[in-house]
């Protein structure tokens, strides 16, 4: 059994992205589990805090899903061109205490999809999330590009998706991943 884990990197109640992690859920192949974690109740970094009181719950259990996963979904909106803060802040205290980011980045393979309400969907801020993901020694896949744009129309007024074209393509995106996931890397 192959083991996902994914989380959106919106905090938006009525988020496009979260429903998209919530759509592929139901749309993994056989033999493939996804796990959502949500970067919810995670505070702004402070290097000050985390000396003062450690690693905030929140950010400790989403480390443990994944940890408990074979690959990384992240599923991350584009704010003004690039990485939502929210999502890149996340990424900041999981990578946090520098001894433990290797536990949950190093050598994992992490693929990136999302939604965006505008025409272009969310290609810069994929594009932006390589060089962070490349810093703390992921293994991105790069076999498939999902940017669905003019979310509105895509997703249903409950966030449910309703795009037959997009569900074709969202599951052909997991099961190439869990395809990545399963093949080890050549030592």
């Amino acid at each position: 059994m192959t083991k996902l884990v994914g989380f959106s990197g919106s905090l938006r109640k009525g988020s496009f992205n979260a429903s998209m992690l919530r759509a592929a859920v139901s749309l993994v192949p056989d033999g493939v589990t996804l796990t959502t974690g949500t970067i919810s109740g995670i505070p702004l970094y402070n290097a000050d805090e985390e000396e003062a009181a450690g690693i905030p719950p929140a950010v400790a259990a989403l480390k443990e899903i994944i940890v408990a996963g074979d690959g990384l979904l992240l599923v991350t909106p584009e704010y003004n061109n690039s990485i939502p803060g929210v999502t890149k802040n996340a990424i900041d205290w999981l990578s946090r205490p520098p001894a433990d980011s290797a536990r949950l980045f190093r050598d994992r393979p992490v693929a990136i999809l999302g939604a965006s309400p505008g025409g272009f969907g969310n290609i810069l801020s994929q594009s932006a999330w390589l060089p962070v993901l490349a810093t703390l020694g992921t293994r991105p896949w790069f076999g498939g590009r999902l940017m669905v744009s003019r979310a509105a129309t895509v997703f249903d007024a409950n966030g449910q998706l309703i795009d037959e074209g997009i569900k074709t393509q969202l599951q052909k995106f997991l099961a190439g991943f869990a395809d990545f996931v399963k093949a080890k890397p050549k030592a």
